[in-house]
């Protein structure tokens, strides 16, 4: 089925277990193919690129003797697997947006659960993100080690019950009680706690814009610290986004630190979508949601090895003429919205 000799096989085999070579070896070989083989060009928003973080895991319930475990949205806990952190520069090639592979980051050893490997995602943003890069990261990347690890420039997802403050006291009343040591708290949008309706902290500015032939409504707050910080001139401040989108009836919140228009952090996190592709491919298109490896070495190396190969079956589906899929299928033509993401 495979095209290649058994005895090929088994050597293929034992080079993944026992054959001198690094993710990063073959990643960066990856990336000269792409820039010179290909006309994958970095996508831009205003001058600005994003580089997309996130966190997928290869699940093993039963390996035994494996005390790693990543947090399974459909069970709501944590589950044993194989952990790793994803870095993807965003792309097209044409019209098609495409995530190139960038980095693969494991797990710390002694790692039982997410949170080492999101703060070597941070470390690593933090060392080599470029002066026009801007780190998109999702709800499950929280700001306050975001903002301790000195990301330069980012825009996380934030929940739709987050809470800010502002960076200065408010006004006392009649001199009574003790000296306030908060901001005022910002919440951007309304809620229901208790029975009662707590209502969102009127915006700073409110913009419009239009995008893909909607108006995508804004509404913006300013130099905001976080819940938990009190008023200091020191602290590291966050500009908070809520846009609503006529499609959706959640509205998007977002976080930056960085001074955009409205249009730029809203562009750049629908550019974090493609970072999803890399295991999807791996896992579904490859198989990979499955494996039967137990040797401790092949079980680091081969979902390392399947997100690669995803991403070269992704990029090459977008480079090589449409193939057909059967005698049904004569004259096969490219599947636009089979692309990573709306394309753009």
């Amino acid at each position: 089925m495979t095209g290649f000799k058994p005895s090929a096989v088994r050597r293929s085999w034992r080079a993944l277990r026992y054959g001198v070579w690094s993710a990063d070896e073959l990643l960066s070989r990856w990336q000269a193919w792409v820039a010179k083989e290909t006309h994958w060009q970095p996508r831009t928003v205003a001058g600005w690129q994003a580089v997309a973080y996130d966190i997928t895991t290869f699940w093993r319930p039963k390996l035994q003797k494996w005390q790693l475990r990543g947090f399974h949205q459909l069970a709501g806990r944590l589950l044993p697997g194989v952990v790793l952190g994803v870095v993807v520069r965003v792309g097209q090639i044409e019209e098609q947006r495409l995530p190139l592979l960038h980095k693969l980051l494991p797990a710390p050893a002694d790692a039982t659960d997410e949170e080492a490997l999101k703060q070597r995602l941070f470390v690593y943003a933090q060392r080599t993100l470029g002066k026009a890069e801007v780190a998109i990261f999702d709800g499950g990347f929280k700001l306050k080690a975001m903002q301790a690890a000195n990301v330069p420039r980012f825009v996380v997802r934030q929940a739709t019950n987050c809470v800010f403050r502002r960076n200065f006291l408010p006004q006392r009343e009649q001199n009574q009680g003790r000296p306030a040591e908060y901001g005022a708290p910002v919440r951007p949008l309304a809620r229901v706690y208790d029975g009662k309706q707590i209502e969102a902290t009127p915006p700073d500015e409110i913009v419009t814009f239009v995008h893909e032939g909607l108006t995508i409504t804004a509404h913006h707050w300013t130099a905001l610290v976080r819940s938990d910080q009190k008023v200091d001139a020191t602290h590291q401040t966050v500009d908070v986004w809520v846009y609503y989108d006529p499609r959706f009836t959640t509205p998007l919140v977002v976080a930056t630190n960085l001074s955009l228009k409205a249009f730029i952090p809203f562009a750049l996190y629908l550019d974090r979508w493609p970072v999803e592709q890399v295991p999807l491919a791996a896992k579904q298109m490859l198989g990979l949601h499955r494996m039967f490896v137990h040797a401790m070495v092949t079980v680091w190396r081969l979902p390392q090895l399947a997100l690669l190969m995803g991403n070269v079956l992704t990029i090459m589906a977008a480079v090589l003429p449409p193939v057909p899929t059967g005698y049904w299928d004569r004259h096969p033509k490219k599947r636009v919205v089979a692309c990573a993401g709306p394309c753009s």
